[in-house]
């Protein structure tokens, strides 16, 4: 029984392992499933749930203690991935990190951060 699983409603993202990140971040008993959406569906997300008004580049909804749910706008990470030095697909593959590690229950910070560079060199993402 797998504990992951990956769907779109986008054309095209980017392929990585992303089960076995996520059994890196989150352990192989927690699910989580993760979402490819556009722009709209975004933005309606983070207005639904969140109140608020911008579309953006990930969003992370835990379900309960050992299930959560993340989504990826490609389309936002491509505008931003050059602001991070990283290609689209690295960016992509780091704001799913940055998502499991919210379902992790982390906070934006320096030991977020620390967290984040130790899976994209794990994960040799660039």
């Amino acid at each position: 029984m797998s504990h992951f699983s990956l769907t779109s409603t986008v054309k095209q993202y980017p392929d990585h392992p992303y089960e076995a990140i996520k059994d890196a971040v989150l352990g192989k008993r927690y699910e989580a499933s993760l979402v490819f959406v556009g722009p709209a569906r975004a933005s309606s997300l983070n207005q639904t749930y969140r109140h608020k008004s911008y579309t953006p580049n990930v969003l992370s909804f835990p379900l309960h203690e050992t299930a959560g749910e993340i989504f990826i706008c490609p389309h936002i990470a491509a505008k931003e991935a050059v602001d991070y030095n990283l290609s689209v697909s690295g960016y992509i593959a780091f704001l799913f990190i940055h998502g499991l590690l919210h379902l992790k229950g982390f906070d934006h910070g320096a030991t977020m951060e620390g967290q984040e560079a130790r899976f994209m060199k794990r994960f040799k993402i660039s």
